[in-house]
């Protein structure tokens, strides 16, 4: 993932925030909307996509575009660096892979001293029971 191409490919909008704010809100277009065409990108190979379709789908609208939004400053350019590291961290998650797990072979040791436990635990029961009498 190259992160400077990605960041290339993304596309800001600048719209009048919502909510309160007096005078400042309704002259000034603080909110920004960030939107990033995921079939159109070239930055990302195409495992890369078919990764970020499968683990952000979610977040993806139907045109498989992610659309994020960002209105918690009053400044529209503290606004697009919040929504870009946002984005990126997205992204980055998106791509991330778990390492498969590896079944591993229960030692013998332990297997016996399972059986050993058990077997003590018997006898303990076996010896609180009443004596057969025949």
């Amino acid at each position: 993932m190259d992160r400077e191409k990605i960041i290339s490919e993304l596309n800001f909008k600048a719209v009048r925030s919502s909510g309160a704010g007096g005078q400042n809100v309704n002259k000034v277009s603080s909110k920004v909307v960030l939107s990033f065409d995921l079939n159109a990108s070239q930055a990302l190979s195409d495992e890369e996509k078919f990764l970020l379709l499968t683990n952000i789908s979610g977040r993806l609208t139907s045109e498989k575009t992610l659309i994020l939004n960002c209105d918690e400053d009053r400044s529209q350019l503290k606004n697009k660096e919040i929504v870009t590291k946002r984005f990126l961290e997205i992204i980055k998650k998106g791509l991330y892979v778990p390492k498969v797990r590896k079944a591993t072979k229960v030692p013998k040791a332990v297997i016996k001293k399972r059986i050993k436990d058990k077997k003590n635990i018997s006898d303990l029961k076996q010896s609180r029971r009443k004596p057969n009498i025949e």
